[in-house]
């Protein structure tokens, strides 16, 4: 018998995260485990904001924002694994441990962002996180998330 995926599009993306354009970097969550792992996606265009500046003539898409791409797909990993979960409760960026960068990132891609719950103590959250294109890793780290409310 065949797992039946759960996924869920950008509707319910905008539900779970405060971010809006230009700082949105999650388009769609193709599967998830609530506890366990989640597995999404960023497509990355030429007409994004940040390739007026970096760089240019070579647009490469910043780490930065890769990091940043994998922290948002924790946070929803977060947001489906807590039942009874606040209205203003929120999952903060807390630390980030061995980030490698292996390929560069640049328009036309679609980076896949593999997330895998590591643990929880105390409200804050580890997990070990991978961004890949055409199956090979660009970037990956451990991320910490802190749950908060404000």
């Amino acid at each position: 018998m065949a797992n039946e995926l759960n996924s869920f599009d950008i509707q319910e993306i905008l539900k779970l995260l405060p971010h809006r354009y230009p700082m949105l970097l999650v388009d769609r969550v193709l599967d998830y485990k609530p506890g366990e792992y989640l597995h999404a996606i960023k497509n990355v265009t030429a007409n994004e904001p940040i390739f007026t500046g970096h760089f240019p003539e070579q647009p490469i898409f910043p780490g930065v924002l890769i990091l940043e791409a994998l922290a948002q797909a924790t946070g929803l990993l977060g947001f489906k694994t807590v039942e009874n979960r606040g209205d203003n409760e929120l999952y903060l960026f807390a630390a980030i441990d061995d980030a490698r960068f292996k390929h560069p990132v640049t328009p036309g891609d679609t980076m896949h962002l593999h997330v895998q719950f590591l643990k929880e103590r105390r409200n804050m959250w580890k997990f070990a996180t991978e961004a890949k294109v055409d199956g090979k890793i660009v970037c990956s780290a451990e991320l910490m998330c802190a749950r908060r409310e404000l």
